[in-house]
């Protein structure tokens, strides 16, 4: 059964239509065409008969626009409006779908599915545009020259004819190897405040079709009965109880022994079902450690001598020159464990074919890792393979684990029945906050020197935490010299110019599973730079903006002079230096995944009576803005994605077992908490870069900072709410 968003499904129309304009590329990266009676190079392009144009995304869309961001650059490079184009998501294949920043696998992530696309889909939208012309070139017995594309209509003089008339023509034709891209003066579709997205309609009107709306005929519900601490295996179960529930059919231990699948009829019987098992668990190997045991190692390992020296500093030099400062100034910061709580909870649905083809039906953000790992586990060669990427109702980065491990599961969950039934395989909310990946633990110790005049004359930075690479497939290359580059990012790599800098890390024992959490490490690196520059700053008896500023003062310097445009667009834009009374303002600026943010929250009470965030507003400097629209979206998401985790969120443990279950007690940002957003997009001609985190980084110092300058309170170990801080 193919599941697909858009009218058309890519194979579908490719077997259907009577000629197929397909352009793309091939696995040597050349740009290639073919017709519906030729070779298909997996293209990235397709042009039906009847002009239906579709764009391939490689992209999975989890909210944040790639179905709308990529359609964007191929219909401006054709030449159509936004209403003229489809979308279709890829199929499994890194050989062509590969994310071109991640090597030969196909993901999404890291804020990265615009900028490595930029130019990929501009081409293979020009190229099809440069094919299409050629075509009516000929037919018509012009020059090429004088023919144009304008929504949908191919133009020359007094000639005019839909795109239709010269898809058979323009299919036979050679794909050219460097079609010319538009000049950004052409652009009518990239960077138009009009544009929406695509996909609001049927996610408005209920059309959409999530992973957990998926019900294949003749399925199977299945849920996994985990053990409480990450570690514990199963030898056994009683299901006597479970026979008692309507609509139960069966269990079974998984084969690695991590839990026991549940089968039954439905969702609801699955839930009861797998609620009465009892299952025999040993726990000998399993995590015993309380949060309190892993927040001291953490703070142990900060005062301790530092595993890596990060970026090679003379740290015995940097240290005697703090110790001999005018002014020293010391902070030691906590981040604990957070859950990622998507909207939708995980889930996929597995089945086998006639021919033996295993079908993964899932919201897949990385298919490379469950697309290999099923072919260890199934025994098949990569073409018996399929995944059919469907929406995802959120992920922040939850559904792209290194060992695929929901997908692995519904595999396991599939290979020990007969495989006659497709298998769902559902995951509650409880499954979400109790059994899932988390956010690190993290902690962070500074030590900063000032001269007499308010000068940086040493930063010593200690971090210790789990890391996120270290033990996962990814480590050989994303590990460096010892160090997971995730633990340290956004202040290893921090565009201020800060004199006598030494950063130093130690990784911790992992107590949970741990996963790259929206914004990665600048979630903690972030909060602890921008406040420590609003405490140094006034230590220093300087304005917290015109600090930072000094900082990045270097013009010839990119990285600086951006971070510091979005740093005074927000600054201004906030009204910065003339504060409403009763009002109290705090300022962060950021660099993450190639883009800068500066965020000013503006906040009103007091943190014993109450304290309401009464705006945000935000600068943010991506590049070229393809979707103003979405760019807006998405820093808006951010930001409150990063506020509202750091006002009252955190995951604990006892005796290694998560005590949070759902929403109650570990509540999301809500509408009320944020009463308005200002977002400020910087023109620019560079390339784009990511928005899907870069709003989360500033927001939760920049309301930390205004906390501060209201009542005092620095908050170094988060939640807020455990320093007595209380939101209306």
């Amino acid at each position: 059964m193919t599941i697909n968003t858009s009218r058309r499904g890519f194979l579908k129309g490719a077997a259907a239509a009577g000629a197929v304009l397909l352009v793309g590329a091939r696995p040597d990266g050349a740009l290639a065409a073919a017709s519906s009676e030729a070779t298909q190079f997996n293209p990235f392009v397709r042009i039906d008969a009847d002009g239906t144009v579709t764009a391939i995304v490689k992209h999975f869309e989890k909210g944040q626009g790639p179905a709308t961001g990529l359609p964007t650059l191929i219909a401006e490079e054709i030449g159509l409006r936004m209403d003229q184009i489809e979308y279709d998501f890829a199929p499994s294949d890194p050989n062509v779908y590969n994310n071109l920043f991640f090597g030969p696998f196909q993901g999404t992530g890291g804020s990265t599915a615009m900028a490595n696309s930029w130019l990929q889909y501009r081409q293979a939208g020009a190229a099809a545009r440069e094919m299409l012309i050629n075509a009516a070139a000929k037919s018509w017995g012009v020059d090429a020259s004088g023919i144009s594309i304008e929504e949908g209509i191919v133009k020359a003089g007094d000639k005019s004819a839909p795109i239709a008339e010269f898809v058979a023509a323009a299919a036979q034709l050679d794909a050219p190897a460097e079609p010319r891209l538009k000049d950004p003066s052409e652009f009518r579709l990239i960077g138009n405040d009009a544009v929406r997205r695509k996909d609001s309609a049927i996610k408005g009107n209920g059309q959409a079709i999530y992973g957990m709306d998926l019900h294949l005929p003749n399925q199977m519900v299945a849920m996994i009965k985990r053990p409480e601490s990450r570690g514990g295996i199963a030898n056994g179960f009683d299901d006597s109880a479970s026979k008692e529930v309507k609509g139960y059919i069966s269990a079974a231990v998984l084969p690695n022994k991590a839990g026991v699948a549940v089968f039954a009829e439905n969702t609801w019987a699955a839930i009861q079902a797998r609620d009465a098992i009892e299952v025999d668990w040993d726990m000998s190997d399993a995590e015993t450690r309380n949060s309190d045991e892993i927040k001291a190692e953490i703070m142990a390992a900060l005062d301790a001598e530092p595993t890596y020296n990060v970026n090679k500093a003379d740290v015995a030099a940097v240290s005697a020159a703090i110790d001999e400062a005018d002014k020293v100034i010391e902070k030691t910061f906590y981040f604990p464990l957070l859950a990622h709580a998507p909207m939708e909870p995980l889930n996929c649905t597995i089945e086998q074919t006639a021919d033996g083809t295993i079908v993964l039906h899932d919201g897949a953000q990385m298919p490379t890792g469950p697309h290999m790992a099923y072919q260890q586990i199934f025994e098949l060669p990569p073409e018996k393979i399929q995944i059919k990427t469907m929406l995802a109702g959120g992920s922040f980065g939850r559904r792209a684990t290194p060992d695929a491990d929901y997908q692995v599961e519904a595999a396991l969950a599939f290979a020990v029945t007969d495989r006659s039934r497709p298998v769902k395989l559902v995951w509650t909310r409880e499954d979400d906050i109790r059994s899932g990946y988390y956010r690190p633990a993290f902690g962070h110790k500074v030590r900063v020197g000032l001269d007499a005049d308010g000068n940086i004359v040493g930063w010593q930075h200690q971090i210790a935490g789990q890391s996120v690479i270290k033990g996962t497939p990814f480590e050989a290359v994303l590990v460096h010299d010892g160090v997971d580059h995730s633990s340290v990012e956004g202040v290893a790599d921090s565009p201020y110019a800060i004199p006598g800098m030494a950063v130093g890390l130690t990784d911790t024992p992992k107590a949970t599973t741990v996963l790259w959490w929206r914004s990665v490490g600048h979630t903690h690196t972030a909060y602890t730079m921008e406040t420590m520059m609003d405490v140094v700053a006034k230590a220093a008896g300087r304005d917290p903006v015109e600090f930072r500023l000094a900082h990045l003062s270097d013009s010839d310097n990119p990285d600086q002079a951006r971070k510091a445009a979005v740093l005074r667009l927000a600054a201004e834009k906030a009204g910065w230096g003339n504060v409403p009374e009763g009002r109290s303002l705090g300022i962060a600026v950021h660099k993450s995944f190639g883009s800068y943010a500066a965020e000013v929250v503006e906040i009103s009470g007091d943190p014993e009576s109450g304290i309401k965030i009464e705006k945000v507003t935000c600068a943010v400097d991506c590049g070229i803005a393809v979707n103003p629209d979405i760019v807006r979206a998405q820093m808006e998401g951010g930001i409150g994605y990063g506020i509202g985790h750091v006002m009252r969120d955190q995951i604990t443990l006892t005796s290694g077992a998560v005590d949070q279950f759902n929403f109650p007690d570990y509540e999301p940002l809500r509408i009320g908490d944020i009463a308005a957003i200002d977002v400020h997009i910087v023109p620019s001609a560079e390339a784009p870069t990511g928005v899907g985190e870069p709003g989360t980084p500033p927001s939760a110092p920049a309301l930390a900072n205004a906390i501060k300058a209201m009542s005092g309170m620095h908050i170094a170990v988060l939640p807020m709410d455990e320093n007595g801080v209380t939101f209306v």
